[in-house]
């Protein structure tokens, strides 16, 4: 990496799992423009094939995930310098969400403006206790430009975003998990550590179903019924069709997969 308010590092038995850890604690890992495209080129060029990457965590250095974006470089731009900047995070974090491989964000302290953003165009996202949520951005006035206003309410819907806006409401982690901003609650200090466990687990999906699940499943979401019974098939067909998915199967089929078992 070269910049080092970004750190990577690879995890697992055979390095399968990137862990990708936001390294600016004295700003509460706020995000500026070169940590943003720093995370473009990384997802870009995650290493995938044979013996790579097959899932990535996201964490934060210090006390806090993500406080959101860095305001000390918030500068004063006419609106076709507005509109590009906003795209350039598009940009970025849709190599998150539509990047290589699955990525759990583990979420702690602040996740707040750009940082909640940033997690959600995460896959998984496990908050421990100490983890709350906010978008300051309408008492600020601004608007969010990273994508939040697509992903946010995917999450938790336009109503609570709104209010979350309008009235600057914070969200504990109690209730933000709750309400839809993570699916996992864990103690406080273990956020990071179940975020690797499921990274595991995975890791050890066939890389085919993990990329439909990604690619294709929130893009079925959004289709017409019809459009998305011929995405879902055409997908299912290509999965299936993978060499390592008809192993799986006949493992299963010859007893030696393990079974499903009540949790």
């Amino acid at each position: 990496m070269t910049n080092p308010d970004l750190h990577l590092e690879r995890r697992g038995d055979h390095d399968e799992i990137a862990v990708i850890r936001l390294s600016r604690p004295v700003k509460r890992n706020a995000l500026n423009d070169a940590l943003i495209l720093a995370l473009r080129d990384l997802f870009e060029n995650l290493p995938t094939g044979e013996g790579g990457v097959r899932a990535a965590v996201i964490a934060g250095e210090g006390e806090h995930f993500c406080a959101g974006l860095d305001l000390s470089e918030l500068k004063e731009r006419d609106a076709g310098e507005g509109l590009h900047h906003s795209r350039m995070w598009h940009a970025a974090l849709e190599r998150v969400q539509y990047g290589p491989v699955p990525v759990i964000a583990a979420l702690h302290g602040a996740v707040v403006g750009g940082g909640l953003e940033l997690a959600s165009a995460c896959h998984i996202r496990v908050a421990d206790d100490t983890t709350f949520y906010a978008l300051p951005e309408g008492s600020r006035g601004i608007f969010v430009g990273g994508g939040g206003a697509v992903r946010i309410p995917r999450l938790i819907g336009a109503a609570r975003m709104t209010d979350m806006m309008l009235t600057g409401r914070v969200y504990n982690a109690a209730d933000g998990e709750k309400a839809g901003f993570a699916q996992y609650l864990v103690p406080q200090g273990t956020a990071f550590d179940k975020a690797l466990e499921l990274a595991a687990r995975v890791a050890q999906n066939a890389p085919l179903t993990n990329y439909a699940l990604i690619h294709a499943l929130p893009r079925i979401a959004e289709q017409p019924a019809d459009q998305g019974f011929l995405t879902e098939a055409m997908m299912a067909a290509i999965a299936q069709s993978a060499p390592e998915a008809k192993a799986r199967v006949r493992a299963f089929l010859d007893g030696k997969a393990a079974k499903v078992k009540k949790a």
